[in-house]
């Protein structure tokens, strides 16, 4: 059944549009990734199959009553309250008066007659609009996605605020969900959390990304946005980038025998006209039209040409680190670290938000000094940093003016460049080299910060979070840079495929200040690290609990207990479910936020437990189901 249809919709300004009639339809249980370049209209897309915009030309058909919440790129820069406000404005006028309710109730507890007044009309609309099942909505998801009702917005990381919004989007239990770049400014544990969340729980999702790992586990069908056509591929991302690869061959064998065909024809014409003969006027019809395909066709976007800069080779020995500590507020961030890194070594720094990654490369680095221990660096070091903050860039000067304040020329490996033709290497037009920086999408800027990084030699390349809004082309593209680049390299990032293809070993935070390396990429200390069963010793080595008898650690076949569980686990599940049901109509009826303030908390408490029994449930069903078979 389709839910969304698009037929010959154009938008954009000038000539080709943006998006030039474009064709597809959404089914429903269709997770769907829609691909392409920084620029090409994505977010656009999203937005016309929203509603927020229509289109040039072209007709889109929603099926009735289908709802469409959507989490957009960025963060409101007006969102304000606690995250239990935060979710419920996202059902517009009713989840609005919600809020004001539950600021009149948390803020005053003794209103007085005006406020009694206003709280008794807001309570009428609330009974006239269902706002109850609003509220009984925001706290189940709330509870579902592990977010405190009560915490500010406002004081929340980056990636909670994606969090919070993520939960908004799904808090109207929408037919359709739109994502466009969820996993931006996450942490690895949190895109897993959500990956795993909607795997579980949403069934028709339409997402933009640029993370590989990501696509490859939720999407079962990847669109191509290129020069303004949509492409469509059935199956999962391996799929995708075999028949992509075949159809760009394919285009290019279309376009060489189009080319020779154009040059036969324009010698024909070239030659009859030299010896005056009359001239085959069908065939000169064709040539006019032969040349209207050429002119308008929509030649492929280059990619980023990317060259470092050639520096003196640095020393062997680049950063010794011995006994190192650091502290915040009492807290450790890192906790009697030492660490090797030897010229040509490309290490992935992994660890959650907040964890400490960017103050341990600024320990390394000795911009910052440790509480303890010490920081040697070898010889001939000259270090080129990208920063995730972009602190590096002004936005308020143009793209030239921040690769070369006084000049329009650089010296790249020795030779004289101008700015402009080194910028356009990084896909930037001369039209836009001459705008602010501020003006740039996420993408753009990060472009932007390569081309500066590159303009300066360099044996050693720190980066933090290089990798956020740019588009898969580009990764590729940097990832090859780096596996041919004889430096030594450090780098932060949540992309795990980024990780995967390009480091050779890995400082992974794994609590109360603890570093630890491991070889490899992210796969690799997936696979090496300690297993549940394991434990940690003071010193920090793994004591690993003793094998089954046998030596052999696969887990064993079902015992009767076991077995007997497996078989009650589907009506304990549905006897958890019922129950959970029946407590959500309760709370649905109006009369009874009338109630007593315990008997409140005592259903609402009910309720949340059941989420978490019904989840576990269900977890552990698939665990017995698992090795059952």
């Amino acid at each position: 059944m389709a839910l969304i249809t698009m037929h010959d919709v154009c938008w954009g300004f000038g000539d080709p549009p943006l998006l030039e009639n474009i064709n597809f339809t959404l089914e429903k249980g269709e997770r769907v990734c829609l691909l392409g370049r920084n620029g090409v209209g994505k977010s656009t897309l999203l937005k016309l199959v929203s509603g927020r915009m229509v289109p040039d030309s072209g007709d889109i058909w929603c099926s009735q009553g289908v709802t469409i919440s959507w989490l957009t790129q960025g963060v409101p820069e007006d969102a304000d309250g606690t995250i239990f406000e935060i979710v419920a404005e996202g059902f517009g006028e009713t989840g609005r008066a919600l809020v004001e309710y539950h600021r009149l109730c948390r803020d005053t507890d003794t209103p007085d007659q005006r406020e009694q007044q206003k709280r008794g009309e807001l309570q009428h609309l609330l009974d006239v609009k269902e706002g109850w099942t609003i509220f009984q909505s925001v706290e189940t998801v709330l509870s579902r996605t592990g977010l405190d009702p009560t915490v500010l917005f406002g004081g929340l990381s980056a990636g909670m605020k994606r969090r919070t919004l993520f939960a908004r989007a799904l808090a109207q239990s929408p037919d359709i969900l739109l994502l466009d770049e969820p996993t931006n400014h996450l942490d690895i544990d949190t895109i897993l959390w959500m990956q795993d969340y909607i795997q579980r729980h949403v069934k028709t999702l339409l997402f933009v990304t640029h993370d590989r790992s990501f696509v490859s586990k939720i999407a079962n069908r990847i669109m191509e946005l290129d020069r303004g056509r949509l492409f469509s591929y059935p199956g999962n991302y391996d799929t995708y980038l075999k028949r992509r690869e075949a159809d760009l061959l394919s285009e290019e064998k279309q376009n060489t025998l189009f080319d020779k065909k154009l040059s036969q024809e324009e010698r024909w014409i070239r030659q009859g006209i030299k010896a005056r003969r009359t001239r085959n006027e069908g065939r000169v019809r064709a040539l006019v039209k032969i040349r209207e395909a050429y002119k308008s066709r929509r030649k492929k976007t280059g990619n980023v040409r990317l060259q470092l800069q050639e520096a003196e080779r640095s020393g062997k020995l680049v950063i010794r680190a011995k006994g190192v500590g650091f502290s915040y507020n009492s807290e450790p961030l890192v906790d009697d670290f030492s660490f090797i890194l030897m010229r040509g070594d490309k290490v992935g720094i992994i660890g959650p938000n907040g964890a400490g990654k960017t103050t341990l490369l600024n320990i390394l680095l000795k911009n910052i000094s440790p509480d303890t221990g010490e920081v040697r660096h070898g010889t001939h070091i000259e270090v080129a940093y990208f920063d995730q903050l972009r602190a590096q860039l002004d936005e308020n000067k143009t793209l030239v003016e921040n690769i070369s304040e006084d000049n329009d020329y650089i010296v790249f490996n020795g030779r004289k460049r101008h700015v402009i033709s080194h910028l356009k290497d990084f896909l930037f037009t001369p039209e836009r080299c001459r705008t602010p920086v501020y003006v740039l999408s996420g993408g753009e800027k990060n472009r932007l910060l390569l081309a500066k990084l590159v303009t300066q030699p360099a044996n050693v390349l720190v980066l933090d979070e290089p990798t956020n809004d740019l588009d898969i082309e580009t990764l590729e593209l940097l990832e090859e840079l780096f596996l041919e680049y004889q430096g030594t390299v450090l780098l932060v990032s949540h992309d795990r495929s980024f990780l995967n293809n390009v480091v050779t070993s890995s400082l992974v935070f794994e609590g109360k200040g603890r570093v630890i390396e491991y070889a490899g990429g992210y796969d690799d200390w997936i696979a090496q690290r300690p297993k549940p069963e394991e434990r940690k010793n003071a010193t920090g080595k793994n004591i690993t609990t003793p094998k089954r008898k046998g030596g052999s650690d696969k887990p064993k076949k079902l015992g009767y207990n076991e077995q007997r569980e497996l078989e009650t686990l589907p009506k304990r599940i549905e006897s958890l479910e019922d129950e959970h049901r029946k407590l959500s109509d309760t709370m649905s009826d109006p009369l009874f936020y009338k109630k007593d303030k315990l008997e409140l908390t005592r259903v609402k408490d009910r309720f949340n437990e059941l989420t978490v029994e019904i989840d576990g449930a269900y977890k552990r069903w698939e665990e017995l189901e698992e090795r059952f078979q």
